[in-house]
């Protein structure tokens, strides 16, 4: 097989790969990648291993530069709270082995994006 066909065949199963992790992060509420993966004919094992190809190939996409500096400003009420105390009322979070103590005066626009970034941390 000649390197252009290989490299198409290659573009072809990403975005083939793509749609799937697309449907899947998009499966119905209470719906475990497991069971959405039973449905579709995939070993979660194929599905992990797709997604993890899929982004790999994003990053390649991407401009160097863009990766190196991909900083997320983080204020410093969030990382030393000194003003709420740990008892205080609130809601209790955790995604990815990250938890946030969210409290009715935590900005909506810090609490978005906090979890969209943690959301997507690994």
């Amino acid at each position: 097989m000649s390197s252009t066909t290989s490299m198409i065949a290659t573009r072809y199963r990403l975005q083939e790969w793509a749609e799937q992790v697309r449907a899947c992060q998009n499966r119905p509420d209470g719906m475990k990648v497991i069971d959405w993966c039973a449905q579709n004919n995939i070993t979660k094992a194929d599905y992990y291993y797709r997604l993890r190809k899929v982004r790999e190939a994003c990053l390649e996409s991407m401009p160097k530069d863009m990766i190196s500096t991909s900083i997320v400003p983080v204020p410093a009420e969030v990382m030393n709270p000194k003003s709420a105390p740990s008892t205080s009322t609130g809601l209790d979070i955790s995604v990815n082995g990250f938890s946030i103590h969210v409290t009715e005066a935590t900005s909506l626009d810090l609490l978005s994006t906090i979890l969209q970034v943690i959301s997507h941390a690994q």
